[in-house]
This record gives structure tokens, sequence and C-alpha cells, in this order.
């Protein structure tokens, strides 16, 4: 059984025990949060009407709050003398999938 839920602009297929990193939430360590869901399969039967999943979300526990490896912004303007470098690590956050909503 599987499920596609939506965090951050992003989408992702989770199922029970699934580890994934998201755009950072406003939870502590240890909480658990509620993942709206857009699509639900178990195999042989899947749903994705919003009517049937409306009101069902995925449970996931926080696991911790890290950063991602580091990504390079470079601006470079040819024959111009420009150049500038900067760097960027997102802020991430680690969910453990604990439920995911029956059909």
């Amino acid at each position: 059984m599987y499920a596609i839920v939506k965090t951050g602009g992003k989408q992702y297929r989770v199922s029970e025990g699934t580890v994934l990193s998201v755009e950072k939430l406003p939870a502590e360590v240890g909480d658990e949060v509620e993942l709206p869901v857009l699509l639900v399969s178990d195999g042989s039967t899947t749903e994705a009407t919003p009517s049937a999943l409306e009101g069902k979300t995925v449970t996931a526990k926080v696991l911790d709050h890290h950063k991602d490896v580091k990504k390079i912004v470079f601006k470079f303007h040819k024959r111009k003398r420009y150049h500038r470098l900067r760097g960027h690590r997102q802020q991430l956050t680690s969910l453990e999938v604990v439920s995911i909503p029956e059909l």
C-alpha cells in the first residue's frame, strides 16, 4: 500500500516506514505531523478523486531537522569582469511515515 502526499510544494510517494526529507516543517523532533493525501493505492485499486480523499491524511513522525548538501550558485558575465559565487544549504526535516489511510 502506498500514497502520494504533498508538502512544501512537492509530491512524494510514501508507504509505511518510509523515511523522507522534506522542506523544513514547524514541528519539534518527536511530534507527529499530518500530510494531505492526493492518491492512495493498495496494489489492485487506486483512489485519486478529491471527494473520496477529503479529510484523509498520512501521519508521519519528525525524526530530525538538518541541512541539505551545499549547492553552488555562480553568476558570470563574460568579458565584463563580473562573477559572484554563493552557496546555499536548504533547511530540511526528516519524516518517518507511521500510517496511511485505508481505502
